[in-house]
């Protein structure tokens, strides 16, 4: 009955009537910690998790990074009829409808996480991301077989699409079930080193495949070579994953035994843990998840996908050049990215959140200016600029995201919302720039786009609650050692006072 939810507001009358009943109550629902209510973490098992979720994330985004690095390209091979800048949009059109099955994804691959665990969907997700990208290198041209080359490029961005739809929400997920909770941030920040990891490699391959083989057999058959590279890539990710064992959170809410821990007694079953029950008694999370990972997205396409793009075709920049100067603003984020994990766990998420919003908020456009202005050091330093204030979310938001759901319902709940916002905002990110751009005539355009997605953001960020250093909803606390959990328990039972 309605009048059981525990999330259900009280009248105060009520309580003042009868104190001494509710005061039962909340012992009942809130009671004081024990010794065995408390996880304390297995290092080498979190860091064994972490790198095993990390690897799936950078897969993920090389995927997508070939894809958007190599977008005039690809629009060459398989929309050859029409204009550079028809190719270009059918490029990123097809670009766009992989993140039109995100949604559908996460509404599948997150209900199941709940219910049959995290690790088996991470591999399944892992297995199709490799398949989907290794077939996209093996796709005959528009030349060889006609339509039905962007028809195999579409289904395939779909199965793509439809496995990124379960990838960040369980990766985000099982890290932070594995983490202590002193530490989430630092852990957390590996995934989004996976990102950036992806990114990386994915510019530093297409950089040296075209200096090596020319723009001609790049059009040929070189293209071909980043994606069949997704293959082993594949492999190792899902030989790390199938090694390990289910998070201590979800081993305990299935009622099993966690190994080389304690943890608090089986708590709330998430077998109920359907799509209407998120919808319906988690839309509040559930909003504040899609307008943070909005403005997240739209920047983070903006600077890492689009950028090559933006600096090639409307200003005339070299794409080699391009792409190796974003290249140098990535590995700079990633020398910095963990010790943001650090800070967030330090002082908190919504600083850090903050902080990176009101970079983007008010350097979009000096950024801009700076980077019209051409040559490599006034691009370094636009680009450098909005770099930092990204790599202030990146580094914070794979923490403060999955704390936002209760365990029953996270990676279901953080999947949907992800996914969701990512379709409507992220991954059309090249799309509707490119389009405004055409529309308004201004290369201002993506600073305009970074400053109203910041805008969102900042609103959002103000709107959470801090969660660092706290245990996640409805799992248990998480510590690094039995001293810890010793204190946790000694500062509720205090020795008598004389």
């Amino acid at each position: 009955m309605a009048a059981t939810d525990p999330d259900e507001s009280v009248d105060p009358a009520a309580v003042r009537r009868h104190r001494v009943l509710f005061r039962a109550i909340e012992k009942r629902r809130h009671p004081k910690l024990r010794r065995s209510d408390i996880t304390v973490t297995d290092e080498a098992a979190v860091r064994r998790a972490t790198k095993a979720a990390a690897l799936g994330n950078a897969m993920e985004w090389y995927d997508f990074g070939i894809y958007s690095y190599l977008a005039s390209t690809i629009g060459k091979v398989f929309f050859p009829s029409g204009s550079e800048t028809a190719q270009l949009l059918s490029s990123f059109a097809t670009f766009a409808v992989a993140f039109l099955v995100r949604p559908v994804g996460g509404m599948v691959f997150g209900p199941l996480g709940d219910k049959v665990g995290r690790k088996a969907i991470l591999s399944v997700t892992m297995i199709m991301m490799a398949v989907g990208t290794f077939a996209i290198g093996l796709i005959p041209s528009h030349t060889a077989i006609g339509l039905w080359a962007p028809g195999l490029l579409i289904f395939f961005r779909l199965v793509q699409g439809f496995s990124t739809g379960g990838e960040y929400g369980g990766a985000s997920t099982f890290i932070a079930e594995y983490a202590p909770d002193k530490r989430r941030g630092f852990f957390g920040s590996f995934l989004e080193l996976g990102t950036l990891a992806g990114y990386a490699g994915a510019s530093g391959l297409v950089v040296l495949l075209s200096g090596f083989l020319g723009e001609d057999q790049m059009l040929q058959w070189g293209w071909r070579i980043p994606f069949l590279v997704a293959a082993p890539l594949g492999f190792i990710g899902l030989y790390l994953r199938l090694k390990l064992d289910e998070t201590p959170a979800f081993q305990k809410l299935e009622g099993g035994h966690v190994k080389a821990s304690e943890a608090a007694d089986p708590v709330e079953t998430s077998a109920t843990a359907d799509l209407g029950r998120i919808f319906t008694r988690h839309w509040r999370p559930l909003l504040l998840c899609l307008a943070l990972v909005a403005a997240y997205n739209i920047t983070d396409y903006m600077l890492l996908s689009y950028m090559p793009t933006y600096l090639s075709d409307e200003l005339g920049y070299g794409t080699d050049h391009g792409l190796l100067i974003l290249l140098i603003v990535m590995v700079l984020q990633m020398c910095v990215i963990n010790q943001v994990g650090r800070l967030s766990d330090r002082f908190g998420r919504k600083p850090l959140l903050m902080t990176g919003m009101l970079g983007f908020l008010l350097l979009s456009v000096p950024s801009f200016l700076l980077i019209r202005q051409g040559g490599v050091l006034l691009v370094t330093l636009g680009l450098l600029l909005m770099g930092l204030s990204l790599v202030a979310m990146l580094g914070t938001m794979s923490a403060a995201l999955p704390a936002i759901f209760p365990t029953q319902v996270r990676y279901g709940s953080l999947s949907v919302a992800y996914n969701l916002s990512t379709s409507l905002f992220g991954g059309t990110t090249p799309l509707v720039i490119t389009a405004l751009i055409g529309a308004f005539g201004t290369t201002l355009m993506p600073a305009y786009y970074a400053t109203a997605a910041a805008v969102v953001g900042v609103v959002a960020v103000l709107c959470m609650r801090e969660t660092a250093n706290r245990p996640l909803a409805g799992s248990p606390h998480s510590v690094e050692t039995e001293e810890e959990a010793a204190e946790l328990v000694q500062v509720q039972f205090p020795g008598p006072r004389f």
